[in-house]
This record gives C-alpha cells, sequence and structure tokens, in this order.
C-alpha cells in the first residue's frame, strides 16, 4: 500500500484508508465481531488510516476501533475522529469548554491519551470565521488531548475558510467521479498550503459500486433511504446529494469505464487517488472482502487519460446540474 505524507504533520498515511461510519450507525446493523473482521481485513491489507467521529452509533465505532487496536498493538495506525455534532449546530455550542468534553470522552472511548487527530465535523460556516473556535482547537492541542486537529467539510466555500487557519491539518471533504467541484480550488489551495485532504464519501453511497438498481431497496435504518432528500443531515452525504434515480444511471455509464480486472467502485477510488492533493480515501466497507477489495484499488495502474476526459463528460452531462453549484 502507498503511503503518502499526511500535510505538514509529517505523519505518513495509506493512501487507501477505512471510514467507520457504517460500523457505528445509519447503515444497517453490523455485528462486532463482523466490524472487527472488517478492521483486521483492512489492516492486513495495508491500510494505516482510520477514520471515525463521536457521533457514529453514539461512540460505538470508536469503542471498536479502541478494542481492535487492544488486540493489534502491532498496527501502526493514525485514528481521525470528529466533533461537533453532539448538540444542535449552533455556532455558540464550539466552545473551549464543549471541546474539552467532547474530545475527553472520544480519549476514553479510543483508549487513549492524545487523539491521533480530531476534526471538526461539519459544522455551520459561521464556525469558520470565528478566531475564538481555532484559538479553542489550537489549545486543544497545547493541552495534549489531541496531537493535531482538522475540519470536515460539506462546501468548497468551508474548505477554502479552513485551509487558511495556519494551524489546520487536513480538510475532509465529499470527492468523488460524481463530486468534481473540490478539483477547481480547493486541491490546489490544500497542495499550496500543506494541509491534507481526505476524501469521503468516495462511492457516492454505494451507487459507484454499480451493484444498484432502480429497484434496490435500502433498509429502514439505512441513511440511504431517510436521508435521501436531506430529512436527517445535510443532503451531499446521500449519493453525494445525486438523485437516485440519475445515480443509478450514471453509475451504469461509469462501470463502463472500469479497465480489465478492475471494478466499478475499485476505479472510482483509483480516479480519487490519482487526484493531486488528495492524502487519503476513505471508502467504507461491512465486510472483509470488500475492505480488501478496496485496499486493492491502491495498487492498480493509473487510469489513462482518455478515461480522466471520460469521467469529466459524464459528470458535465449527468451530474453537473444537480450537484455542482449547490456544494
Amino acid at each position: 500500500m502507498e503511503q503518502r505524507p499526511f500535510s505538514r504533520s509529517g505523519q505518513q498515511v495509506s493512501v487507501v484508508g477505512l471510514g467507520t461510519w457504517q460500523l457505528g450507525a445509519d447503515w444497517g446493523e453490523v455485528v462486532e465481531d463482523d466490524a472487527l473482521a472488517v478492521l483486521d481485513a483492512a489492516v492486513d491489507a495495508g491500510v494505516t488510516f482510520l477514520d471515525t467521529a463521536d457521533v457514529y452509533g453514539d461512540g460505538r465505532s470508536e469503542r471498536l476501533i479502541a478494542r481492535y487496536r487492544a488486540q493489534r498493538p502491532d498496527a501502526d495506525l493514525l485514528v481521525a475522529t470528529k466533533m461537533g455534532r453532539r448538540l444542535p449546530q449552533d455556532p455558540a455550542n464550539y466552545t473551549l469548554d464543549h471541546f474539552r468534553a467532547w474530545t475527553d470522552r472520544s480519549r476514553e472511548n479510543l483508549g487513549v491519551d492524545t487523539l491521533d487527530l480530531v476534526q471538526l465535523h461539519c459544522p455551520p460556516t459561521a464556525v469558520y470565521t470565528s478566531e475564538a473556535v481555532f484559538d479553542a482547537l489550537d489549545t486543544l492541542v497545547a493541552e495534549g488531548r489531541t496531537a493535531r486537529y482538522g475540519v470536515s467539510v460539506e462546501t468548497c466555500e468551508q474548505a477554502l475558510l479552513a485551509i487558511a487557519r495556519p494551524g489546520t491539518t487536513s480538510v475532509q471533504i465529499i470527492l468523488n467521479p460524481f463530486r468534481l467541484k473540490p478539483l477547481e480550488e480547493v486541491l490546489p489551495a490544500a497542495r499550496e498550503a500543506g494541509v491534507g485532504i481526505i476524501a469521503r464519501v468516495p462511492l457516492a453511497s454505494g451507487l459507484l459500486s454499480g451493484r444498484y438498481t432502480a429497484e434496490t431497496v435500502f433498509g429502514a435504518d439505512d441513511h440511504r433511504t431517510y436521508n435521501r432528500h436531506g430529512e436527517a443531515f445535510d443532503q451531499g452525504e446521500t449519493f453525494s446529494g445525486v438523485d437516485y434515480a440519475t445515480g443509478v444511471e450514471a453509475a451504469a455509464e461509469f462501470a463502463r469505464l472500469a479497465p480489465s480486472g478492475a471494478t466499478s467502485a475499485q476505479t472510482a477510488l483509483r480516479w480519487i487517488v490519482q487526484q493531486p492533493g488528495v492524502s487519503s480515501v476513505i471508502p467504507g466497507a461491512r465486510s472483509p472482502e470488500q475492505a480488501r477489495a478496496n485496499a486493492a484499488a491502491a495498487a492498480l495502474p493509473p487510469l489513462p487519460a482518455a478515461t480522466l476526459d471520460a469521467v469529466t463528460e459524464l459528470y458535465d452531462r449527468r451530474i453537473r446540474a444537480q450537484v455542482h453549484e449547490r456544494w
């Protein structure tokens, strides 16, 4: 597995990491032994970067990672968590006292004295312009509660505001063949500033796996059922904000771009890995087989220019009008 520098921190991370939202909640139930098997398969395949959050299963995802690390002390992992969604999304709630309480809870869940990386979890835009917020984040580092901090964002505007902050280590943003807007300004700005880019929702909630049809039914406890129109949280988190019917049709076209021997999902991950400035992409996995297949995308040959052009053409024709300006 290729390891890349994680921004100015000097830490190395695997170019394909593992997102662990699905191990906590909102994707249907994953039993504990299966979750641990997913973690084991990912690490054995070379993954060294895990992403979680304090609200994934109300801390379940963090606790599962802690249990796994206790079982595999040989695993050299950078674990990123997120904070800020345990209270209503009011900028007034982003205070040092709350940050201390949230990071203390995550440190306990993860079984560590110092978090590797804590990220603001898609806060309101006003938070990014607050000097007090970033002073508080600097205080967390000074106090040893976290080694570094970053942000997870919904929009390119938010990403650019965060990149301009000197203490920001990383920006986590939706990036996939159905979400190209970050390529225009965000990735170049991050490269210039030495800020790492974590690409999330890389398969557009599974659309880019090519496995779903217009008739696919998701479980009632799956956000792909209950958040298609942003009923529970930002619509961009579900299918990258693309209308499901449109996404299924576009995904069928995308699947035809996969090179011989690669799946549609691996092709999407390989496309992301090739974007200059990406530090790590964090697909989720609900089985060891999925985790291994995702990790194998890092070893694919670079996609040729004709394929990259075809991705852009598909986006412009099918997707751009739905999502580009909104996010």
